[in-house]
């Protein structure tokens, strides 16, 4: 599958879930709808996968946790900011 098409397709799937659940939630929130949203467009996912990390050839420790590789390629990192609405 082309790049282009797989990136349309994991912003089409960030942009429904921002579409129905809207704005201002817990990432953890986002990265379930996301998990659900990727199945049902049959984007084959990993779900915040340890990656390792080397320094001059050398395994550290520490490893990175990422929210999402789509695709087996594409790292997506979902972000979300706490947002005050007057009267709420």
């Amino acid at each position: 599958m082309d790049r282009d098409v797989r990136t349309h397709e994991i912003i089409g799937a960030a942009m429904e879930v921002h579409r129905i659940i809207g704005p201002g939630r817990l990432e953890a929130v986002y990265q379930e709808c996301l998990e659900i949203e990727f199945k049902l467009r049959n984007a084959p996912f990993i779900s915040q996968p340890r990656l390792e990390i080397f320094y001059k050839e050398q395994k550290l420790k520490k490893y990175y946790v990422t929210d999402f590789i789509v695709y087996n390629e594409i790292i997506v990192e979902n972000k979300s900011r706490k947002i005050f609405v007057k009267g709420r």
